[in-house]
């Protein structure tokens, strides 16, 4: 989930942009279908993509006009005659060669002749001009009638007459001259280069903790919160600023010469001695990158210090060279091997003191952690949703020698940000829920970059373990690891981009009746990028925007809401977004009890899993509270006293999750007969190119009968080697057993969804409760029998 709003970035100048109205109406553009990249880097101007442009209807003059002029000076149309000279003009070379010339292409062309035809033979009456035209044609030329057409054409397509201004505000060629502070000094450039638990980042952090003033930008709110105390507790005043949160080392709310923050937070104007910039592979992400592209570009500091994977020095090599700085290298080892085991745990009864783990999915998390409890074992829990503060204490109780929690179960949420004392790493499988370069959802398997970070978690030194392992939970995964693991990382080939603020007003400048949905798409088709960028994927910010699209608001304000924070799959933090800002709109403050009476505070402890989803999601709307509040503080003014119901809350939920077994318990126990999912995760799959084996169980069923093939231990059903498992479907127990294991195969390739499987587990406990109580399979067998017989007489 995205932490931080996009920053108001500085529109770089542009020679001859003369900014105009592009007509009384601005077109409504239809989405496009996916804007993972943009114009290559030859440079040129591209062609706009037409089938976002949808003509703005242009009403036909009705029987009110007071008089026909046109008529007075001639004669009246005759509308038959007139329909031939039409498409008479529609089908002249010459004139379609005219309107690819004015920018209509075959799309546009058409789409406008249309409109200019059914103005023409449903007005009563048209302008005096056009009318003698259409009564001269007869004996003229119809070629006449294209200027005519031609200022029809630009009356519904109000962007035909500003384009060469809409491509210009779109050139994102040239991103290093957006941040001209940062090109007016000269920079030192190191990049740290390792693997994760080499020391890349205590390096950097050291030379941070030396200078007298630097910043310090990590991905996540946990990395910001570690450096903001170690900076401290090293008496190196720091403050932390996150997108929820502002804390001042300084009791006077002085800001201190350090900062910690979230790298969409960072200051690109306020000048540092030094800068680090922390996992700087995530450049190429989909949807964040654009926050380490500004960084890298824009932070105004003597020394850049960036730490991350070696796959991305290439880049940053030709990102720097680009900005006439040169990169200094500094590569790191391992501090501590890590072996790849031989066996796979199989079992759960295989389990020991230090292991870890990790799955993909919130009901595995869920299966595998009431598996282990029935051991009597206890186990931490960590997952992507729950609230920082969990985090911090489930971590905590794992790490402490004392605390008899010596089993962790995690998704790959333990990636970065949280510091484990790991000895084993056990994936539970090596496909993972993904976002493709087209904003579209597959599963597919982990890539290296993936495994290799995860798995680098264990391990850690300067812990008791003095080497990390790590290994699959199932035999035929782990040659499959073993592949991954030995491949070299893909190497990082594109530094993200976003619009900005400045930009997208100047289009809505251009276009004032185009929605902010269409605006942001009409400027990723117009965009051209170089080789070296890519233009993020804005799925995320369009849903909002069409969600709040209804509510008046100013352009700002409603680009400031839609880059707010939250999972778009939680209907609660979706439906209050879209409260704040209907209540923004009328500008009525949201005050402390209105947000209480929304979210029904104060809240009990959860009883079931479905109550602790719930409280993440009102967490989360706390989160979006406060990160509205440092943006419209007015509006939103008492984010102390939500801060305050928040802790509360993150304490609620910590004894939720220290219960998670006795949750599960409850919410099977209340749920019906062959039902499903115990939390719905609501990902559809679709076949990929590298896996299409071991997939996770993503249904987790709810009744005791269909938990037999949910939470099976999965050792004990797949570990056997593939030729085994394959043969055990065929068998005669495939009623009794194999039905968990082929409804597994049947989801992961894409022929069964989640409501199929709880149909199919209906009509099997139906005809299950039949076949016990001997109710119809005779009676159905002779009245089968008879019909035949009365078919053959």
């Amino acid at each position: 989930m995205r932490r931080c709003a996009w920053p108001l970035l500085r529109l770089p100048a542009r020679a001859g942009l003369v900014p105009r109205h592009g007509g009384a109406a601005a077109a409504r553009l239809r989405p496009a279908a996916s804007f993972s990249s943009s114009a290559g880097g030859d440079g040129s101007s591209r062609a706009p993509d037409t089938s976002l442009f949808v003509p703005v209807p242009l009403k036909p003059v009705g029987d009110e006009a007071e008089e026909d002029v046109g008529a007075e000076l001639t004669r009246p149309l005759d509308k038959g005659e007139v329909l031939k000279n039409l498409n008479k003009f529609y089908k002249r070379k010459e004139i379609q060669r005219l309107g690819v010339e004015n920018g209509l292409d075959a799309r546009l062309f058409h789409q406008a002749f249309i409109s200019f035809r059914k103005y023409i033979m449903e007005s009563s009456s048209v302008s005096a001009d056009l009318h003698i035209i259409l009564n001269d044609i007869c004996c003229g030329h119809v070629d006449d009638l294209f200027p005519f057409f031609l200022r029809h054409a630009k009356q519904i397509f109000p962007m035909l007459d500003c384009m060469d201004d809409l491509r210009k505000i779109s050139d994102l060629r040239l991103p290093p001259n957006w941040y001209p502070d940062a090109r007016a000094i000269q920079r030192k450039i190191v990049f740290h280069a390792g693997p994760t638990n080499s020391g890349k980042t205590y390096h950097a952090i050291q030379r941070f903790l030396s200078a007298k003033s630097g910043i310090y930008c990590g991905p996540l709110k946990l990395l910001a919160h570690e450096i903001f105390q170690k900076s401290n507790d090293a008496n190196v005043p720091c403050d932390l600023v996150t997108g929820e949160e502002r804390v001042y080392a300084n009791e006077d709310a002085r800001q201190a010469p350090h900062v910690a923050c979230t790298i969409e937070m960072c200051s690109t104007n306020t000048p540092y001695e030094v800068a680090v910039i922390d996992e700087i592979q995530m450049i190429r992400d989909p949807a964040r990158g654009w926050a380490w592209t500004r960084a890298l570009l824009g932070l105004c500091a003597e020394e850049i210090h960036i730490c991350g994977e070696p796959a991305a020095i290439d880049l940053v090599t030709e990102l720097m060279y680009t900005t006439g700085e040169e990169v200094e290298v500094r590569n790191y080892k391992r501090l501590t091997p890590l072996t790849v085991l031989d066996y796979a745990l199989e079992s759960l009864d295989n389990l020991r003191p230090g292991d870890c783990i990790v799955c993909f999915s919130k009901n595995d998390i869920y299966s595998i952690s009431r598996q282990i409890e029935a051991r009597g074992l206890e186990c931490a829990v960590i997952y992507g949703s729950l609230p920082p503060g969990t985090k911090l204490e489930q971590a905590k109780k794992f790490n402490d020698p004392d605390d008899p929690c010596k089993i962790l179960v995690a998704t790959d949420a333990i990636g970065m940000g949280l510091n484990l004392c790991i000895k084993r790493v056990i994936f539970n499988s090596i496909v993972k829920p993904t976002m493709n370069e087209k904003g579209e959802k597959e599963i597919d398997s982990i890539t290296t970059s993936q495994a290799l970070q995860i798995a680098g978690r264990a391990g850690r030194y300067g812990s008791s373990s003095k080497q990390g392992e790590v290994t699959t939970m199932h035999r035929d995964d782990l040659v499959q690891l073993k592949e991954i693991l030995s491949e070299p990382v893909s190497p990082v080939k594109a530094a993200g981009l976003h619009p900005t603020p400045e930009q997208i007003e100047m289009f809505a400048y251009h276009l004032p009746d185009a929605t902010l949905s269409n605006l942001i798409d009409i400027f990723v088709s117009l965009s051209q990028v170089d080789g070296l960028y890519f233009v993020c994927n804005i799925d995320d910010f369009k849903f909002l925007a069409d969600m709040i699209q209804h509510i008046p608001l100013n352009l700002r304000s409603r680009y400031v809401f839609c880059t707010a924070p939250l999972n778009r799959k939680e209907p609660f933090v979706c439906t209050t977004l879209l409260k704040f800002a209907r209540q923004f709109s009328r500008n009525e403050p949201l005050t402390f009890d209105w947000l209480c009476r929304h979210t029904k505070w104060p809240l009990a402890a959860p009883k079931n899993i479905k109550e602790l989803v719930h409280l993440e999601a009102v967490h989360d709307v706390f989160d979006l509270y406060l990160w509205l509040s440092y943006r419209f503080m007015d509006m939103f003014p008492d984010a102390a006293l939500v801060r305050d119901i928040q802790k509360k809350l993150d304490n609620i939920i910590q004894v939720g999750v220290c219960n998670i077994t006795k949750l599960i318990r409850a919410s099977q126990s209340a749920a019906a007969p062959g039902t499903a999912a115990v939390v719905s995760e609501d990902f559809p799959l679709s076949r990929t190119k590298r896996d299409t084996r071991a997939v996770p169980d993503r249904h987790g069923a709810k009744s005791t009968e269909a938990l037999s093939i949910a939470v099976e231990v999965p050792g004990e059903r797949r570990g056997k080697n593939v030729k085994a498992y394959r043969s055990a479907i065929r068998q005669e127990d495939l009623k009794s057993r194999g039905r968990g294991s082929l409804a597994n195969r049947l989801l992961r390739e894409g022929l069964l969804t989640q409501e199929m499987l709880r149909q199919l587990e209906s009509e099997w406990q139906d005809q299950h409760r039949i076949g016990r109580y001997g109710l119809g399979s005779k009676r159905d067998d002779q009245n089968s029998s008879k019909e035949m017989g009365k078919k053959k007489k």
